[in-house]
């Protein structure tokens, strides 16, 4: 396995130079800014670093795990991660004592309360009920104002502002209204869910989605930390004959990693990798990111699904950009609630400041949330949700 590091001006450029050197079969593994170095470095404008692979038959298991582990390596040297990093796999959630949750909104309080505090430039326009209106009354207000701006559907921000108004007292101080919207919409959200070790024999683990969402690269960051962390034994298997691309990326994933990998046309050549594979922890299976409105490849993919019930446990997971429209991802998640149930992942967190859609989602399917991605580093960004922190950003405050 080749790995070797290429700086251009742009990703773009970086990788066309990476493939003029090693040829068109270079996988993106991290791209990551750097700066010159040097007395004028000030000078010098950012340059763009990108990391590629490029497999080679003769490597071994430990050249490639050590590879990877210096793709881990270089990405941790980012300044900043868009969320808070949560470990990929918890045995059982943490406990949040009350004086964390003050910690955690103090900062949104004092932006809050500042908003409050400044003057009313319409206050002579206002009718005598607005201007009797209490100081709690525009906190909500304020409140609800910044869900919308994040993106939280106005049914949902009302719902949730119209319980905590049932409890609200006159004159209630700011943090204890705060801390029990802050501690609603976590109960809403719902601790994450994520991949589990079947009570017996393999896990069948299915990932479903449109196109352009990322599921192959997802697959391979889940598929690395099962491998190369947990030391799990983990088979690829990819459903996905429409695009040879994807196809093809996710086999040298899978040569990087030293684990099986398969394209599978029929619901035998499932049933064939079930029992060639029946020792293993997990089998991992691409699907096709069709148009979720093409039902020909709907029923196709429906007879993959549903292949495995009782011969081995599954779980099926429907893969979402947060950057996708809240209508267009209602009309997504009806398309393949009508073949089975799923858990969400969600994409792309590092393109978009408004992460409304989680909740709206969340709140629509009741399904649970699992994992959320953002960026397109292997094994890196990736983690599982974090309701709290998440819940700060849709509240004003800072992640």
């Amino acid at each position: 396995m080749i790995i070797k590091k290429f700086t251009a001006k742009t990703e773009k450029e970086a990788v066309d130079i990476a493939k003029r050197e090693l040829g068109e079969g270079v996988v993106v593994m991290n791209v990551k800014d750097v700066r010159a170095k040097g007395f004028f470095a000030f000078l010098k404008a950012p340059m763009t670093e990108v990391t590629v692979a490029l497999e080679e038959e003769s490597e071994r298991y430990t050249a490639a795990v050590s590879a990877i582990n210096n793709v881990i390596a270089s990405s941790q040297t980012k300044e900043e991660k868009p969320v808070q990093s949560t470990p990929i796999i918890q045995e059982e959630p943490v406990k949040k004592e009350n004086s964390a949750i003050e910690e955690k909104l103090d900062s949104l309080q004092y932006l809050l309360e500042q908003q409050l505090q400044k003057p009313d430039e319409d206050k002579e326009g206002k009718d005598n009920k607005e201007e009797e209106e209490t100081e709690i009354d525009k906190f909500m207000k304020l409140l609800h104002n910044t869900m919308l701006d994040n993106e939280v559907d106005d049914q949902y921000a009302r719902e949730i502002l119209d319980e905590i108004a049932q409890v609200n007292k006159p004159n209630m101080p700011f943090d204890y209204a705060l801390a029990n919207i802050y501690q609603k919409m976590i109960l809403k959200f719902g601790m994450p869910s994520c991949i589990t070790p079947a009570s017996k024999g393999i896990k069948m683990v299915f990932f479903l989605g449109p196109t352009g969402v990322g599921k192959t690269t997802t697959i391979a960051k889940i598929a690395s930390i099962f491998r190369v962390d947990q030391k799990k034994k983990v088979a690829l298997l990819t459903a996905d004959t429409y695009r040879i691309a994807a196809a093809e990326q996710l086999r040298t994933y899978a040569n990087i990693l030293e684990v099986p990998f398969r394209i599978i046309y029929t619901v035998e050549e499932i049933e064939k990798a079930m029992e060639d594979f029946k020792d293993y922890d997990y089998i991992l299976v691409d699907t096709a990111g069709h148009s979720h409105q093409n039902t020909t490849q709907k029923e196709s993919m429906n007879k993959f699904i549903h292949s495995v019930d009782g011969k081995a446990e599954k779980e099926v997971y429907l893969v979402l950009s947060a950057t996708t429209k809240y209508r267009d991802l209602i009309s997504i998640a009806e398309a393949y609630r009508e073949m089975t149930d799923f858990k969400l992942i969600f994409t792309k967190l590092d393109e978009t400041t408004t992460l409304g859609n989680l909740l709206n989602l969340r709140l629509y399917t009741n399904a649970e949330l699992s994992y959320v991605t953002y960026g397109q580093n292997v094994p890196d960004d990736i983690e599982e949700f974090n309701p709290q922190s998440t819940v700060k950003q849709l509240l004003g405050g800072k992640h």
